[in-house]
């Protein structure tokens, strides 16, 4: 806040420092631990972005196996849903207690989710395994970006965010891609107990190079936020999810969930009035950068995972692919994708804004989506492989950087949160998107195949539970039915996400750019360099002077002897 003293910094417990907006330790380290910590942290977020995307290509295979497809989208909301409901409480956990031991437990929470998945014998118990899958996914990704975060000053972040934003651009092709494999030539089941070694060398490493919590305070943890949150947002994808489907939308259940879930949120805006420790603070909203980072990431998640998640299906179906195939045709998507993360990361660092890449992203992502939307069973390859790249192009430059210019924006004492906060919207808006879409395509499906039939009797639950291997053994009056169907209800799909993306673009407009900071630590509050008591100062002008202000450690340690105003090493950069 304006006038808010400041002293000189001082070294915590193992040479951290402690930040004066919070009691959270400021990591200094050197530039090699630096790497070495961000490889343990790539790790743990290439588990959960692998089994966003590793699962794709395996979901034909496993309805035709357990059935229920009508509740495909389930295999994968149920993954999202339980990541995005949990990722506040990771988020204010580790702002308590420190974070390197709630993301182990994220890692072990993820693995035990991936066994028992892999021995699923039901739909049903799949569906509840993912989520317990989710569960761990949700502390890794947050885990992975607050860390960085306590160590790297937001002006370098760029680089290392762009890391990130790489390994889920690889692992939207080499999960369909081992998915696939994986499914055609061993089970579908191995594409969960793939995890299981990735998690245990995750698990070695990040105990080995993860810094060591500074922090063992006792603190009050806002449970009935925490409890509340989960039950609204469950309940209000529930309606998303079944509505149209199992129930109809005017019917009992589904409105009883969504009048629950309303209120159920309202109860928990009061709670967080007045918890101590609130799970989201709701002072997060008066950010005009959270705020707009938050709508966009909603947005986007919505129209991207809500549509992308059916493109294998579409490859396999529409376009004949096996497996292992359609999950090598998804890699002009991941193409496009990394080239504009890491090219973003590394001239966000350089430049210090960042504002550009996601109104430039957003368009080109609502450009991608529409070119989706025209392609049809004959569309020849390169046309289609060209769409993807325009799709990846626009995603790589707008999921990272939203995170970056949040956490620029707030206190450090706020950094988990509010990471967690950008990585909620964005995620409930993957769920409530793979949910509305899951709904779109299975009720669309049942007329376009009766159309495309033309009352030709065909085997029972074929339409819903189509094996991709099956198709191939079908009357070719009926494979050219059911391959035209799901050809044109895949393209509606895409159709509808495009005025959705297009409402991230217009949103993007409202994102405030904050000059990049050059010192991991303080946030605007604690007059660290970036930004005004409002967090919203623009970008103009001389570049912000890099201090230290920061209070004396809670621990008592003196501070050391030295010259007042002696450079301080934070993260990369040397604050003078």
């Amino acid at each position: 806040m304006t006038g808010t003293p400041t002293a000189k910094a001082a070294p915590g417990p193992t040479g951290g420092e402690t930040n004066v907006a919070g009691d959270a330790p400021v990591a200094t380290i050197d530039h090699r631990r630096v790497l070495v910590v961000v490889v343990g942290l790539l790790l743990g977020m290439l588990l959960a972005a692998l089994d966003q995307t590793v699962v794709a290509t395996a979901l034909p295979t496993i309805v035709g196996d357990l059935g229920g497809a009508s509740h495909i989208a389930w295999i994968v909301t149920a993954y999202l849903l339980a990541s995005t409901v949990s990722t506040p409480l990771w988020g204010k956990l580790g702002d308590l207690y420190g974070r390197k031991w709630f993301f182990q437990a994220a890692i072990v929470i993820f693995l035990v989710g991936s066994a028992m998945s892999g021995l699923s014998q039901t739909l049903g118990m799949l569906i509840v395994f993912r989520a317990i899958q989710g569960l761990g996914a949700g502390g890794l990704i947050v885990g992975a970006q607050a860390i960085i975060g306590d160590v790297v000053s937001p002006r370098e972040r760029g680089k290392y965010q762009g890391l990130f934003g790489a390994v889920f651009a690889v692992t939207t092709v080499i999960g369909p891609l081992l998915g696939g494999f994986l499914t055609q030539h061993a089970s579908w089941r191995w594409v969960f107990y793939l995890n299981l070694p990735l998690g245990a060398v995750a698990l070695v490493v990040t105990a080995a190079v993860l810094p060591s919590d500074q922090v063992r305070i006792k603190r009050v943890v806002d449970w009935t936020g925490s409890v509340l949150l989960t039950l609204s947002v469950t309940a209000l994808i529930l309606v998303a999810s079944l509505g149209g489907i199992t129930f109809a939308w005017g019917s009992t259940p589904i409105i009883t969930l969504a009048v629950v879930g309303v209120v159920l949120l309202g109860v928990w805006a009061l709670v967080e009035r007045r918890a101590t420790e609130p799970i989201l603070p709701l002072k997060l909203f008066a950010n005009r950068v959270f705020s707009a980072a938050s709508a966009i990431g909603f947005v986007v998640g919505f129209a991207l995972f809500g549509a992308v998640t059916f493109l294998p299906v579409f490859l396999q179906v529409a376009k004949g692919t096996d497996p292992t195939m359609s999950g090598l045709q998804l890699l002009p998507l991941m193409l496009g994708m990394l080239v504009t993360s890491v090219v973003s990361g590394f001239l966000i660092s350089r430049w210090g804004r960042y504002k550009v890449f996601p109104v430039v992203g957003s368009a080109l992502m609502t450009l991608g989506l529409f070119l989706l939307s025209t392609v049809t069973a004959t569309t020849p390859d390169l046309l289609m492989y060209l769409d993807m790249v325009v799709m990846g192009l626009g995603l790589g430059g707008v999921m990272q950087v939203l995170v970056i210019a949040v956490q620029n924006a707030v206190d450090h004492r706020d950094l988990g949160v509010a990471t967690a906060g950008a990585t909620f919207f964005r995620s409930i808006g993957g769920s409530f998107g793979t949910a509305v879409f899951g709904a779109i395509f299975a009720n669309v499906l049942v007329s376009r195949l009766a159309s495309d039939l033309h009352g030709i009797r065909i085997p029972k639950n074929l339409g819903s539970s189509v094996n991709p291997g099956l198709l191939a053994h079908l009357p070719p009056a009926i494979h050219h039915g059911v391959t035209s169907a799901y050809s044109s209800t895949i393209d509606t799909v895409f159709l509808v996400s495009v005025p959705i993306s297009a409402a991230a673009f217009l949103l993007t407009f409202l994102l405030p750019e904050i000059h990049l900071r050059t010192h991991a630590g303080a946030g605007p509050e604690a007059g660290g360099a970036g930004g005004a008591p409002d967090a919203d100062r623009p970008s103009s002008g001389p570049p912000d002077v890099v201090t230290a202000s920061l209070p004396l450690p809670v621990d008592g340690v003196p501070e050391p002897a030295g010259a007042p105003g002696a450079p301080v090493v934070t993260g990369l950069e040397l604050a003078e």
